[in-house]
Formats: C-alpha cells, sequence, structure tokens
C-alpha cells in the first residue's frame, strides 16, 4: 500500500520572514508570507506553524487561505522577537488542480536576523527565505 502513494515536489512555494515597518506604532515588525511563484491557482492553502526549543514551544496557529493566486503573496502571521529564538516550521499543505501537495519549512533558532536577508521573489523586499 505505501509504494501506492506517491508525494509529489513542492517547487516555486516559499515561506518568508521579513522586516517591515508599521506606520501606526512607529516600530520594526517581523512578519511571515507565503509566496506562490507558481502560474497556477493554488486552492485550500493551509498553514499550520509552530515554534519549539528543547523546553519552550508556541501555540500552534493555524491559517486557512480559500485561494492564492498565481504570482502572488499572502501573509501568515506577525512574529514576536521571542519567538525568533527558537525554531519555528511552517507546514504547508494546498491543492493544485486536483492534487494534493505538502511541505515542511523549518527555520532554525536565531537563523531569522538581518544579517540572513535575502532577495524575496515577487515582494520587492529582502526576508530570511526558505523554499
Amino acid at each position: 500500500m505505501k509504494k501506492d502513494i506517491h508525494i509529489s515536489e513542492v517547487n516555486d512555494i516559499y515561506i518568508a520572514v521579513v522586516n517591515e515597518y508599521n506606520k501606526d506604532y512607529k516600530v520594526y515588525d517581523w512578519n511571515a508570507y507565503i509566496i506562490n511563484d507558481k502560474s497556477v491557482l493554488l486552492d485550500m492553502v493551509i498553514i499550520v506553524t509552530k515554534g519549539y526549543s528543547e523546553d519552550k514551544k508556541t501555540a500552534t496557529f493555524r491559517k486557512k487561505i480559500e485561494a492564492l493566486p498565481a504570482k502572488s503573496f499572502a501573509k501568515i502571521e506577525m512574529m514576536l522577537e521571542d519567538v525568533l529564538a527558537i525554531n519555528n516550521r511552517f507546514n504547508v499543505s494546498f491543492f493544485e488542480g486536483n492534487k494534493l501537495f505538502e511541505k515542511s519549512f523549518e527555520f532554525k533558532k536565531n537563523t531569522i536576523n538581518k544579517k540572513a536577508f535575502q532577495k524575496v521573489p515577487l515582494m520587492n523586499i529582502k526576508g530570511v527565505l526558505k523554499s
């Protein structure tokens, strides 16, 4: 039975964490985004996030995006500074056509920082990127 299960490789989907200026509060916030760099729409995107270390863990956060258009992005959540010091995992599931895809993106502790910035696809900004 296991040999009949085929998990397709996920390409052109990214999680980016960027440091953006919040005009309302006049501070910089860390925000996580999902990026669809594919040329097709993604249906029923489910993102489950969790922060953890050996002695700490955050609550599990779930986000549903009904449809993520081709070549677009959507905000997942704001991340507090304290959470950057622990591991952060983003489990992403979505339908492309009638096929289910799944991928886990993990940011190891202390890797979300300005020294790790790189160009983020589609967003015209720099941030920490996982593919």
